[in-house]
């Protein structure tokens, strides 16, 4: 599976943007999808993650109730639609896949997008 992520940009706190996901290579709706993020200096973290069939999706707390993911299959695209981005939110986020049952440890993802650069200045 090759990913592509995209949608990433410089934002003002309070702000939105919506990253883009896109796969390719093998039927995606068999993979289960994540994002991550790694900010300078730490290590890279869980954002959230969604099944193959989009019926279960998973968040960190941090973006409980901030970010939505979700997948469009018959586009072999995953979004994260993130909202009242905070300064602190500033990383490069990435999207995997797997065919597990959607982890949150990133360890256990076996193809990854290049990642996106993502900056909310405060």
């Amino acid at each position: 599976v090759q990913l592509q992520a995209s949608g990433g940009g410089l934002v003002q706190a309070g702000g939105s943007l919506r990253l883009s996901c896109a796969a390719s290579g093998r039927t995606v709706s068999t993979y289960s999808m994540g994002w991550f993020r790694q900010a300078p200096g730490k290590e890279r973290e869980f954002v959230a993650s969604i099944t193959g069939t989009g019926a279960n999706t998973y968040y960190a707390d941090f973006v409980k109730g901030r970010f939505a993911i979700s997948r469009d299959n018959a586009k072999n695209t995953v979004y994260l639609q993130m909202n009242s981005l905070k300064p602190e939110d500033t990383a490069v986020y990435y999207c995997a896949a797997d065919r597990g049952p959607a982890y949150s440890d990133p360890r256990l993802y076996d193809y990854w997008g290049q990642g996106t650069l993502v900056t909310v200045s405060s």
